[in-house]
């Protein structure tokens, strides 16, 4: 399908998408940039790319597919960088796991490339970065969503939703407001608490006593804090009204339960708890049921 990736960070995210363009064979040759030397040199190494790239300019020139796998802060001077050079058939996508301020910076940097830009948020990864841990495999049965601009060149949204397909995505498309006001709540929120949640026992003097004693439930809900410390500080500072909505709904909600508690209210405690257990068991992941019987206890 594509004679060149262009290829633009090659950790787990960019490195799993040309593991996964290879193995489909839809790519011809990947060529790959990252910042890090060292990087480029282990993705060469690993057979992610083909060839190696000493700018961002030379991995974009003569390819017709270019993926931008950065952290969301450096979005911006990335497209500022590679708009001079793209091909004026190529599609440009990103994996960023925010919306509003990669489509603003596309608009003070792209010019009249930016009908070439298809944004897209593939919700998959690791709590491992790197591209020692990229796989092809990672997109494959994974919500893939696309967030097209009004001037984004239809052709274009539909090519990039019929390749995430053929990865093994499952693909939708809805506006970047909207997609930064539901990942807020579903994924920023929740790496939030678990970020807050592992500091507050870490700041108590038993925690590693405490922590010893944890079992499936606690390393389940904790999972999500051992994430990449600098993505997520980019992530949440990109998102932040909106993650901030959604913290003073969750405070609404613990108040809530903490009152419950105080009162000695043991109904209205267990109706919360009723409320949230039913909203749990009736929620669907990819089309699977949640099954409470495999539920692991705490």
């Amino acid at each position: 399908m594509f004679e060149q990736l262009g290829l633009i960070g090659c950790g787990l995210m960019g490195g799993s998408f040309a593991l996964a363009l290879k193995e489909a064979g839809l790519v011809r040759q990947v060529v790959g940039y990252s910042k890090s030397a060292r990087t480029r040199e282990r993705a060469l190494e690993l057979g992610v790319i083909d060839l190696e790239a000493a700018t961002l300019e030379q991995a974009v020139e003569g390819s017709d597919l270019v993926l931008l796998a950065v952290p969301v802060a450096a979005t911006e001077s990335s497209l500022a960088a590679i708009a001079p050079v793209l091909a004026p058939r190529a599609l440009l996508m990103d994996v960023g796991s925010t919306k509003g301020d990669v489509v603003a910076a596309a608009r003070r940097t792209l010019g009249d490339r930016l009908s070439r830009f298809v944004p897209a948020h593939p919700i998959a990864g690791k709590e491992s970065a790197g591209v020692e841990h990229a796989e092809a495999s990672l997109y494959r049965e994974r919500q893939l969503i696309l967030t097209p601009l009004p001037e984004t060149h239809a052709p274009l949204v539909e090519l990039a939703a019929e390749l995430w397909t053929l990865l093994g995505s499952q693909v939708f498309e809805m506006s970047p407001e909207r997609h930064d006001a539901a990942y807020a709540s579903v994924s920023h929120l929740p790496h939030l608490l678990a970020f807050a949640a592992m500091n507050a026992i870490q700041a108590q003097p038993q925690a590693d006593e405490w922590l010893a004693l944890a079992g499936p439930g606690f390393r389940d809900f904790s999972r999500i804090a051992a994430s990449d410390p600098s993505v997520w500080r980019d992530i949440l500072l990109a998102n932040r009204e909106q993650v901030l909505l959604q913290s003073r709904h969750f405070r609404a909600a613990l108040d809530a339960l903490e009152a419950a508690m105080l009162a000695n209210d043991a109904d209205a405690l267990q109706t919360l708890i009723a409320q949230a257990s039913q909203a749990r068991s009736g929620w669907r992941l990819g089309g699977q049921t949640y099954n409470p019987s495999e539920a692991v206890a705490a």
